[in-house]
């Protein structure tokens, strides 16, 4: 483990604001430090370690995604999962709540969806009047499936953009509003959804800013032979596979709120800022590729994004403090969905991936 030689006592606070999570949420009892001492980081790589195992011994041949996965759930976002149909994508995400203990919840986004079948509605119903001695009518609110710790969006391009929505609020403000009432969700809420890139017929593509409130977009990729034959032995046979149960809700808060507290130099943020100008065609520092094939660039959440998850990835790598290093590993999962091809760039088949090489390069280099 890395030693900065500074004082690794933490100095605990309580102030609310010191505890605002990625996600707008602010938990009135949660303990942060100032920065994280060795014993944070211990607890923090001893669990991060314990559940990337579990997941690794489910999920086979995935191991960058379920490392990608990790870093945008100590980060306290949501995550864009992207691949072709049987790749594990549902399962690695049933498989994180059964280890995380967490209430789990799956929709799944069919064009007939309607708002109401996520976040909830008002129903009429019936309850005994003690004054009267029958019954009286009352409106009473039933929950929908999004009041839940991880909500698997499966299939999310295939409901409208109306149904789609919905799910907006609950992402970005961790409430729901329905009639007169906003209803907060449940702590931690994370949404994971999934989509196929092939099967366009029938589809709608996410709108930018719904795609701008997913931390990360993770590309599943087809797993290689040796896996697959790993896959076999462990899935085609008597034996169930079950995750282990490694920590609870209110563990995660606290390993998120660890996270939040890693510092962060001015140089690291800075090289932050170039990558995330980098990415706008209209910015003079630039490269040529992104001004002849992008139409736009990152938001300013997807530098926080850079930061966050870079907090993260350090923890991971089991130092105290953030390096280039981890802002380019996780320049990828965090642009790849930011950034907009223009019309040049769809026609000449220009991949983001290629986009974001040459951006971390010109910032390197400049």
């Amino acid at each position: 483990m890395a030693n900065t030689g500074e004082n690794t006592s933490p100095v605990v606070k309580t102030h609310k604001e010191d505890s605002v999570l990625q996600n707008g949420h602010t938990p009135s009892t949660l303990q942060v430090e100032e920065g994280p001492g060795e014993s944070d980081i211990a607890l923090f790589m001893d669990v991060a370690q314990r559940l990337e195992k579990e997941l690794a011994s489910i999920i086979v041949g995935q191991e960058r995604v379920i490392r990608e996965l990790l870093l945008a759930l100590f980060a306290g976002g949501h995550v864009l999962l992207e691949g072709v149909p049987g790749l594990g994508k549902t399962l690695l995400v049933r498989t994180l709540s059964d280890a995380l203990a967490l209430k789990f919840a799956r929709i799944q986004f069919t064009p007939d969806l309607m708002p109401a079948d996520i976040v909830g509605t008002t129903i009429v119903s019936d309850q005994a009047d003690s004054s009267s001695g029958g019954n009286k009518r009352i409106f009473s609110f039933q929950p929908g499936p999004i009041f839940a710790n991880i909500v698997l969006a499966d299939e999310i391009n295939r409901a409208t953009p109306k149904t789609q929505s919905a799910l907006l609020e609950g992402m970005q403000e961790r409430t729901v509003s329905v009639g007169d009432r906003t209803r907060p969700l449940p702590q931690p809420f994370f949404v994971l959804a999934t989509q196929n890139p092939l099967e366009m017929e029938g589809t709608y593509p996410l709108p930018e800013a719904q795609l701008d409130r997913f931390l990360l977009k993770i590309q599943v990729n087809f797993p290689k032979a040796a896996d697959l034959l790993r896959i076999i032995d462990t899935t085609v046979g008597t034996q169930s596979m079950h995750a282990n149960e490694i920590a609870d809700g209110e563990e995660l808060l606290q390993l998120i709120a660890i996270g939040r507290a890693v510092p962060v130099a001015t140089h690291i943020k800075e090289f932050a800022v170039r990558l995330l100008l980098a990415t706008h065609p209209d910015q003079e520092d630039a490269p040529e590729k992104v001004r002849q094939y992008v139409r736009y660039g990152a938001s300013p959440r997807g530098l926080q994004a850079l930061i966050t998850t870079s907090k993260v990835r350090a923890l991971l790598e089991g130092r105290y403090n953030v390096s280039i290093e981890d802002l380019r590993a996780v320049a990828y999962p965090v642009l790849r969905h930011r950034i907009v091809l223009n019309f040049d760039g769809l026609a000449d088949n220009v991949t983001v991936e290629s986009l974001i090489d040459a951006i971390i390069e010109e910032v390197e280099a400049s």
